[in-house]
């Protein structure tokens, strides 16, 4: 390995090899969803567009082969300086016919390695092999026991076709040696399908400084269950998805309990307005929301209800907070609490289509009371955030009462509280899908990728959104904009999916126009009306 001017020789042991058979995914084009697919079930998937296409797996490789290539090319120069490193299986063989593709597009300085520690090739790497040896004065060094790397540094790229999401055990030996190589040279990295070492789906344990670090993955068609878990984005870097149009029947077919949420999944589920309609055909939404010095919550929230299509909107609060909300969202009704700077009382006073409660409401003993009373008798539609989730973790019991089909949206720190610590995002999420299940209650776990844990244990997770949300007050829009349309007459399941979407995309416009660093939880209120409109008129 080159460090410091020498050059580090490793050795290969047979007996270190791993063995794997590399699996595609799949984009599901089914009207309504993406289906994030398994591993074994990426493997069927493989073999059906083979067979419902009549062709070969070496036809479906170099499908995948040229995806990649032209998004290489779309990237680098033909002057670029391009080291690939193939494994022994078909994500090996992907790594070679790209190499090939190159070559072939007058890229003259690809640099190609083939480890073949184990003597045995997949058929398909094996054929894209004799290929790419076939080309005169190719640059191609098959690694059996001995391999010498080459000097890299940052001007180089490297494309990491070591191993892909088949993997079935962690890298070993001088596989992690290789990762920990390219890792240091600083180049950078391009891996195919997945990062080498990482596993497809679930790496809870694995030690990530053994795995290639890419700054680009590129995977095909439909991205990893791992792509939406924190402890790996380190380890993915930018990824994107590259079409080589997989049999579209077999992925109707095959069920999954993962979902990735786009434009075209919520599309159909948002309603217009019909012209023939008053407020009172788009329900009314009660908020439990603020306290003194956090009258900001109930504001936002109400704005986002009303700005969601809420037909009316009330807000029930600290009675101090009287003259904040009625100067700063003048449309919504001011219900004021007996107490002057608390709630104390959570009793509805008149017919709501839903009640949400939490946003900056505290967890004094009296509003935890209000909040167990609230639970015990209301036969409301529920949406639960912030100090409601708070109160909860306070008495855990309140978890047995809540009603069917409640609607909860903790952030990481809140879910924790209530449910116990997580080790990691994977186990968060696992825990979110027992429990969804165990309660009969559907969670919103926020973060990145937001992901709506039904009560069946299927998980959708959300792709609208960016970090500029980070802001104090976007989860309370975010209650009011779900609250919103289960006013509406959205299942909660669905006004939970509905609004997670439109919450990210107005945070979305909110960049555009102020950038990440500028934007508030004001201004994805603000956008909220505009992204529905875009949702509407299918500009995604």
């Amino acid at each position: 390995m080159a460090f410091g001017g020498f050059s580090l020789i490793l050795w290969f042991e047979p007996a270190t090899a791993i063995q794997l058979r590399t699996l595609y995914p799949v984009l599901c084009t089914t009207k309504y969803k993406m289906k994030i697919f398994n591993s074994q079930a990426l493997k069927e998937l493989d073999l059906a567009t083979c067979e419902a296409q009549d062709i070969d797996s070496i036809q479906l490789m170099e499908r995948a082969a040229e995806a990649v290539s032209l998004e290489v090319i779309s990237r680098f120069l033909p002057r670029q300086r391009i080291v690939v490193i193939a494994g022994p299986g078909n994500n090996g063989g992907d790594a070679l016919a790209v190499a090939r593709l190159l070559i072939e597009q007058g890229y003259k300085k690809v640099e190609v390695f083939l480890f073949n520690v184990g003597g045995k090739l997949s058929h398909d790497c094996d054929e894209e092999r004799k290929k790419l040896i076939t080309i005169e004065g190719v640059d191609f060094t098959e690694v059996r026991r001995e391999f010498n790397p080459p000097y890299l540094d940052e001007n180089d790229v490297v494309i990491d076709g070591l191993f892909g999401s088949g993997l079935r055990m962690p890298l070993q030996g001088g596989f992690k040696s290789v990762a920990q190589f390219i890792n240091e040279s600083g180049a950078y990295i391009v891996s195919i399908d997945v990062p080498s070492g990482l596993f497809g789906e679930w790496n809870s344990g694995a030690v990530r400084r053994d795995m290639v670090h890419a700054d680009l993955t590129l995977s095909m068609q439909l991205p990893r269950l791992a792509f939406f878990f924190e402890e790996n984005a380190e380890v993915i870097g930018e990824w994107k998805l590259l079409d080589i149009d997989l049999d579209k029947e077999k992925m109707r077919e095959m069920p999954s309990d993962f979902m990735l949420m786009e434009a075209r999944s919520i599309r159909p589920l948002v309603r217009r307005r019909d012209p023939f309609t008053a407020k009172r055909d788009y329900g009314s939404v009660l908020l439990m929301a603020g306290s003194m010095g956090m009258m900001g919550a109930a504001v936002l929230s109400a704005r986002a209800a009303l700005k969601s299509g809420a037909g009316l909107a009330t807000v029930h609060s600290a009675s101090c907070g009287m003259a904040v909300v009625q100067t700063a969202v003048p449309e919504a009704i001011f219900e004021p609490d007996r107490k002057e700077h608390f709630i104390s009382d959570m009793t509805p006073h008149h017919n709501h289509q839903v009640i949400a409660a939490g946003p900056g409401i505290g967890t004094r003993d009296e509003t935890v009371n209000a909040l167990e009373s609230l639970i015990k008798t209301t036969t409301t539609p529920l949406v639960l955030d912030a100090d409601a989730l708070n109160c909860i973790a306070k008495r855990p019991a309140l978890l047995q009462m809540l009603p069917p089909a409640t609607v909860i949206t903790p952030h990481v720190g809140e879910f924790d509280r209530i449910f116990g610590e997580s080790g990691c995002s994977e186990q968060r999420l696992m825990r979110a899908v027992e429990a969804a299940k165990k309660y009969n209650i559907i969670i919103v776990l926020k973060g990145h990728f937001t992901a709506i844990v039904r009560p069946t244990g299927r998980v959708y997770f959300n792709s609208t959104g960016n970090a500029g949300m980070a802001t104090a007050g976007s989860g309370d829009v975010l209650t009011g904009v779900i609250a919103a349309f289960m006013a509406q007459g959205y299942r909660p399941e669905h006004a939970a999916s509905v609004g997670v979407y439109v919450h990210g995309m107005a945070g979305d416009i909110a960049a555009e126009e102020k950038g990440e660093f500028g934007m508030t939880a004001g201004d994805i209120a603000d956008n909220v009306g505009r992204a529905i409109m875009r949702i509407l008129n299918g500009e995604f």
